[in-house]
């Protein structure tokens, strides 16, 4: 009897443990409260740091021709030795706008090329020209006639007056913002590497690159190499190319004369003066 007795308590006592089990398992759910709320106990916010400022990037310097068209350059790397490439000055000379074009490629793809250097190009600089196939701008101006030189003859075909033509004046504003340490225009048909100012070296460097000689052929009325090359001496360089040049594919042009542009890119610009 003893023994059926503890029997009995102990199977009591598990029963109602059992349910207390189950009541606090149903009340933990509902009832149990929530630990207090406080500002020590919110998750801190994480905010993230503001993005640097970048410097505000120069905006490129524009232009129009006399009818309208963009006048447009494109810069490439940075540094004090800059050079200034421009092309398409004479509407009927268009090898010089392809290869100017194909240089402004090339440095995008391989910007290591400008390290240490500012690279400007101006690859059609007589937008009018240029859709007429003439050699002049849109009112019949030379406009390798029409910078502000000494030896400048005023003729209708060398404009009104020195700058007259929008065209010309975008040029000198060019010369003016970028400061360039050495100039090299593109033209045709002379089949040539002609120089103004103090650019005999850099004219024999490029003229080995291209295979084309280098040959003074003077600075002529209202030139650019006058007013640049003459008169402020900044050495600057004419690639005078072949009339078949045009007739080549732009890719094809770059291949004979892009090493020479290179040239000029990479050339140092204290000895550009000198005779190699």
């Amino acid at each position: 009897m003893e023994r059926n007795s503890r029997w009995f308590v102990i199977a009591l006592t598990g029963w109602a443990f059992t349910l207390v089990g189950c009541a606090t398992d149903r009340e933990v759910a509902f009832t149990v409260p929530l630990p207090p709320t406080s500002l020590s106990s919110r998750p801190a916010v994480v905010t993230a740091p503001p993005l640097p400022v970048a410097p505000p990037r120069a905006a490129l310097l524009r232009g129009a021709s006399v009818r309208g068209r963009p006048l447009r350059c494109s810069v490439h790397g940075s540094g004090s030795d800059t050079v200034l490439f421009l092309g398409g000055i004479h509407g009927n000379e268009p090898a010089g706008v392809a290869l100017c074009r194909q240089l402004a490629s090339y440095l995008d793809r391989y910007p290591t090329v400008c390290a240490g250097r500012r690279v400007v190009i101006a690859p059609a600089l007589n937008p009018d020209g240029l859709a007429a196939g003439r050699r002049t701008n849109a009112r019949g101006v030379d406009l390798n006639r029409n910078f502000e030189a000494r030896n400048r003859v005023a003729v209708r075909r060398h404009g009104r007056q020195p700058l007259s033509e929008p065209e010309a004046r975008y040029i000198v504003s060019l010369i003016r913002r970028y400061r360039p340490a050495r100039i090299v225009t593109l033209h045709q048909p002379l089949a040539c590497v002609d120089w103004d100012g103090p650019a005999q070296g850099l004219a024999a460097a490029m003229g080995r690159a291209s295979g084309l000689p280098a040959r003074k052929l003077g600075a002529r009325p209202g030139s650019l190499g006058s007013y640049a090359g003459v008169e402020q001496e900044i050495p600057i360089v004419t690639l005078e190319l072949p009339a078949g040049a045009s007739n080549l594919s732009p890719a094809g042009a770059w291949r004979i004369y892009g090493r020479s542009l290179l040239t000029a890119v990479r050339f140092p610009s204290s000895v550009a003066s000198r005779n190699k």
